[in-house]
């Protein structure tokens, strides 16, 4: 594990609002998760060659979600001075939006 994942106090980054794309969002490579995502969206129920339009979306979609929720993984870490598996499950345990009716 690397230093980074342990420190304390908070990142001097600052982060974008939701509406706007993040900072990651421009810089990283694009299409890395593509054929994991081809197959996700048809294993829950989409063509089994979705658009590459859609595709891109989704993968936008998670790596926003994934970034947002390790930054606040960290900040919860970073108040006992360690980041563990415990903050990242809390953290999709508390989010509204995986909850089910």
């Amino acid at each position: 594990m690397s230093n980074s994942s342990t420190r304390t106090g908070t990142s001097s980054k600052p982060r974008a609002a939701s509406s706007q794309p993040s900072e990651t969002s421009s810089k990283r490579k694009r299409g890395v998760f593509q054929k994991e995502l081809q197959h996700m969206m048809y294993g829950f129920g989409d063509d089994p060659n979705p658009l590459p339009e859609s595709v891109a979306l989704m993968e936008d979609i998670v790596v926003e979600y994934v970034t947002e929720l390790v930054h606040k993984a960290q900040d919860i870490g970073s108040q006992r001075g360690e980041l563990s598996v415990r903050d990242f499950l809390y953290l999709i345990r508390k989010n509204s939006t995986t909850k089910r009716a």
